[in-house]
């Protein structure tokens, strides 16, 4: 037989294209349209209802930038649609390949009620399934006009992504406003021809299944009269009934499909269009389950829960109403789908803490699943957290996404760095948007590597990003393919469902260990800076009036600020947010979040101030430095509070050659008469610190222009030019009596003043950049070579460390050109080490090479800076940055984790005399003190969370300084542990064992 193959799938399309689809709607009548546009922000919902509207026609422009306007649309059914299914056709002006990125709507009846929204792929709006005629139609659509910054030639940049910036010129062109009648035959025929259409293109040239397909196809087409699709259709479908119905094989892979929309809770759209994007998803979802009974929904993000909640009651209730009947399925357990690489170890905890909570106070509902799709890469410290929330699985996508190495598993047991083990999969899918085209199912089946040992993996269905969801074509198109041969089987499935299956399928999967590293979207970890710098001053102050709030309320009866802890803690977790934090969001957002952690911080700052002060008593002359750090300092032992006597510095001397020495007896640091660290000499232990024939604090300037997505990504090809910043403006002693050296240099457009400064008693040289920067695709960077010979070298992360090879020995090292680290880095030789400590910044690379010279090891850490991509905001990081880092020679581990934290917790001084003695003690430095707080149920017990730093066996003794009746090891929702045997009280203490890393949290309830 001849191949007509080609032919009849050519065909195929164009039949569908300009024939069938078209045939929908056989039969419209428009609708009668006025709008009212809101002269600002959003309005409430009753404000848009009754505002006065004007007449606008389809053709009309409408829709400033970020503007809402209130369409009204009214009509009449015919008469002559008696019995037919009617539905309102309403499209603003939508490109259908841009669902969740442009305007969107969300239609209301006249007393308010929310219907459902609208979308690209979601244009109807059902008026009735069985028409009467006559029916009188009245509509309201909440429009937003949100400009599209994403286009085909992506990365542009654009002045949209802010309302200040971005004009008044109308988006959107009115296309449809119509009433209109549906053929469900047409509809569903639609439905099978793709389906099958999209199967058969996926199956062996060879198959018989595909020849059958394509057999049948052809007769299909053949039963239809081109000018009359609607009175053919049926007959086109019985041709077709027969390859539908032919099952499935028995090995077929199998798909559990979720429902789902991700929406990021900011983006290209700043967090109050989010608000009215849930809104808009959850109404569509809603409906949806009321139509299919199969269906099954999940959303993420108590935040966007707790915005509907607060924003939108009507919508609210029918989202509990969904969830009660377990249909539509809270996941994942998090405030919101957070970055994990930067935030905290407290930070990660809460963000489990508040949203499993808020989850169990409405809904009832225990979250088991972390549910993470769009994360860019998973720190390895993350499975402790999950366990110790009580949850035992994750699921992510965003791995498939690694430029380099593809990784080995899609269903794998992850170890984290003290051992904790979590049941994780990557659906072999490939997006977290599956829309159920064939060729999303048939990759998904080809693509699952755990063949031959497992057949089951999960498909997020539904248009996501900027939200959407899941649409009536895909459920069609699912039920078609529930049991068909040549296809993965999809069944709709809770994540609950979908795990436990799986685990079962696979009790013994391979184990990944360490970090989750993304290879691609690097440069997150450096864009916007100040976000960055916001978030990381607002884990400490957090930290900070925690402490010295439950100090005093144990110890003066001071009012723990329970419920304003609680809004700050969820805003700061809010602004972790995978989009946010990592400084990939337009303007408006970061522009936002800056005034937020302004106003974050002025809130911390007034409760740690009054805690303090009540601790310290009268104000009589005295003067104490409170000490919020993990650790003794300048005698202060942690979280205590003394009169401390300043310290006499040693001024800046001369150098032979030019420039400074610094010298306090434990470190000598030579500054040359370039400004740049020539020598740092531990003088103790004899040892330089910075390598022969080097400089350290040395400011290197790249080019930075990636191939895509600019604020997300650094190419590795960014290092093939590079310029060292050595010349010299000023350099003085900083002249006001302690040991500094001032240093300024200016390049490009920008300039930079340095302080660098060697305290009394301290071997850590700090160094204090203030950065005037007005580069654009630039890439700053700091440089300390270092005389250490070291193969692999440790960076903080949640409750402890994680190593990372300083060679590139394989493509994996390789790939990890640049990385994430918390408060330090450190390089180390047995028995000699060097921390590079910091208060704000988390990328950094570092390298190693061998000098010809002497045969010796300069490893050089490089910590990163700024940025200043133009994408997606086009003045990314433009003005003035301080930062503060320091160099310690001679530390261990356990120094650089006391000196990453000081760094992090400055001292204060407060007016009184009145000594405060530590809260609770530890006695053993390895130990460190995360978290000393109020229970969240206001019981007064104190919250104590401790770990083990330094990836050692610990014991330590817990005291508490105050009577305390019991002590409970918790999870992180403070509930008991019901297989852990609670630590007893011995003489007032407790004594600890804890393995490497191992994060305990502890309940000690006080004696009335």
């Amino acid at each position: 037989m001849h191949d007509d193959r080609k032919l009849v799938e050519a065909r195929l399309k164009r039949v569908l294209d300009e024939r069938i689809r078209p045939a929908l709607y056989p039969d419209s009548t428009p609708l009668d349209v006025s709008v009212w546009t809101a002269p600002g922000e959003p309005v409430p919902v009753a404000e848009g209802l009754t505002a006065p509207a004007e007449p606008i026609a389809v053709g009309d422009r409408w829709g400033a930038p970020w503007g809402t306007s209130w369409f009204r649309v009214s009509g009449t059914v015919p008469e002559a649609w008696a019995g037919r299914t009617v539905e309102a056709v309403l499209d603003l002006g939508f490109d259908e390949n841009m669902p969740g990125f442009q305007c969107e709507g969300l239609v209301y009846r006249p007393d308010g009620t929310p219907v459902k929204g609208l979308n690209p792929r979601n244009q109807w709006v059902r008026i009735a399934s069985h028409a009467t005629g006559g029916e009188q139609v009245l509509l309201h659509i909440e429009a937003a006009s949100n400009p599209v910054l994403l286009d085909y030639h992506p990365f542009l940049p654009t002045q949209l992504g802010d309302k200040d910036t971005a004009g008044n010129d109308p988006q959107y062109t009115l296309t449809r406003m119509d009433l209109a009648v549906l053929d469900e035959t047409v509809w569903e025929l639609v439905q099978d021809l793709e389906v099958l259409g999209e199967l058969m293109v996926e199956l062996s040239e060879d198959s018989d299944r595909r020849h059958d397909i394509l057999r049948a196809i052809s007769r299909a087409l053949d039963a239809i009269d081109l000018q009359d699709v609607n009175s053919t259709a049926a007959a086109a479908r019985e041709r077709l009934a027969g390859v539908l119905a032919v099952p499935a094989r028995p090995t077929a892979h199998r798909i559990s499909a979720v429902g789902h929309a991700h929406i990021d809770s900011a983006w290209l759209w700043p967090l109050r269009e989010t608000v009215r994007k849930v809104a808009r998803t959850t109404s569509n979802m809603t409906a949806l389950l009321e139509d299919e009974g199969d269906f099954i929904y999940t959303m993420s993000q108590a935040q966007q829960y707790a915005w509907i909640k607060e924003h939108r009651p009507e919508v609210y209730a029918k989202v509990k109403k969904a969830v009660a009947e377990g249909r539509f399925v809270p996941a994942g357990g998090m405030w919101v789908e957070s970055d994990t690489n930067m935030p905290g170890s407290e930070a990660m905890a809460r963000q489990f803490v508040h949203g499993k909570r808020f989850f169990l106070e409405e809904f009832g509902i225990e979250n088991e699943e972390a549910w993470l799709p769009d994360t860019f890469g998973f720190a390895a410290g993350l499975p402790q957290i999950i366990k110790a929330a009580g949850s035992k699985w994750l699921l992510t996508q965003k791995i498939s996404w690694s430029s380099i190495n593809k990784f080995p598993h899609h269903t794998f047991t992850w170890e984290g760095i003290d051992g904790t083990r979590i049941f994780t999969h990557f659906p072999p899918v490939d997006t977290y948007n599956c829309s159920m085209k064939g060729s999303e199912i048939a990759h998904a089946a080809r693509n699952f590597k755990e063949k031959g040992r497992a057949r089951h993996s999960l498909a997020p269905t539904g248009w996501g990003d900027g939200g959407g969801g899941t649409t009536r074509e895909m459920i069609a198109k699912a039920a078609r393919m529930r049991d068909l041969d040549g296809s993965a089987t999809v069944h709709w499935e809770t994540p609950r469902e979908f795990f436990t299956k799986a685990e079962t399928e696979y009790p013994d999967p391979p184990v990944w260990v360490g970090e989750l590293y993304l290879e691609l979207h690097r440069a997150t970890l450096t864009s916007q800076a100040q976000t960055k710098q916001g978030n990381r001053r607002s884990e400490h102050l957090l930290r900070e009036a925690e402490l010295w709030a439950a100090s005093a309320a144990v110890r003066t009866g001071f009012t723990y600020p329970y419920e304003q802890l609680d809004r700050l803690w969820k805003t700061v977790l809010l602004h972790q947010f995978h989009d946010i934090l990592p400084g990939s969001s337009i303007a408006w957002v970061h522009r936002e979040a800056r005034a937020t952690y302004a106003a974050v911080a002025e809130e911390l700052l007034g409760i740690i101030d009054a805690a303090q002060r009540a601790l310290a008593g009268p104000a009589t002359g005295g003067e104490l430095v409170f000490n919020a750090a993990p650790h003794t300092r300048a005698g202060v032992p942690a979280g205590a509070a003394a009169p401390v006597a300043p310290a006499a510095a040693t001024a800046p001397l001369p150098r032979d050659g030019g420039g400074f020495v610094l010298d306090n007896g434990l470190l000598r640091v030579e500054i040359d008469g370039r400004g740049l660290v020539v020598s740092a000499f531990d003088l103790s232990a004899r040892r330089e610190a910075v390598a022969p024939g080097t400089a350290a604090n040395l400011l290197q300037l790249h080019p930075d222009f990636p191939n895509q997505w600019d604020a997300w990504d650094v190419d590795e090809f960014y290092r093939n030019t590079v310029t060292d910043l050595t010349d010299l403006d000023e350099m003085a002693p900083a002249g006001d009596g302690t040991a500094s050296v001032r240093v300024v240099r200016r390049f490009g457009s920008s300039s930079v003043t340095q302080l660098l400064s060697l305290a009394p008693g301290t071997k850590r040289l700090d160094i204090d950049t203030e950065v005037d920067w007005h580069e654009t695709e630039k890439f700053l960077k700091a440089a300390f070579p270092l005389d250490v010979h070291a193969e692999r070298y440790a960076s903080e992360t949640q409750f402890g460390h994680v190593f990372r090879s300083t060679h590139t020995n394989t493509s994996w090292d390789a790939a990890k050109f640049e990385a994430c680290n918390h408060r330090f880095v450190h390089v180390e030789e047995p028995g000699w080490g060097v921390a590079l400590v910091n208060d704000s910044t988390y990328g950094h690379d570092v390298t190693r090479t061998v000098r010809n010279e002497d045969g010796g090891t300069t490893t050089t850490v490089r910590v990163s800076l700024l940025r200043a991509p133009r994408f997606p905001d086009p003045e990314t990081d433009q003005g003035v940055h301080r930062f503060r880092h320091a160099l310690v020679p001679g530390a261990s581990i356990g120094d650089a984790v006391a000196e990453g934290y000081g760094i992090n917790l400055p001292e204060r001084r407060v007016p009184g005399t009145a000594a405060v003695e530590p809260l609770v003690v530890v006695d053993n430095d390895a130990v460190v003190v995360s978290a000393v707080k109020l229970a969240d149920d206001e019981s007064g017990d104190v919250i104590v969370r401790v770990y083990e730093s330094r990836g050692g066996r610990a014991t330590t003794r817990l005291r508490p300084d105050f009577t305390a009746a019991e002590v409970t090891a918790t999870d992180l929702l403070e509930r008991p542990l019901p297989s852990v045997a609670s630590p007893e009280l011995v003489d007032g203490a407790v004594e600890l064992l804890l393995r490497p890393f191992q994060m305990v949290t502890l309940r000690l309830t006080r004696s009335n």
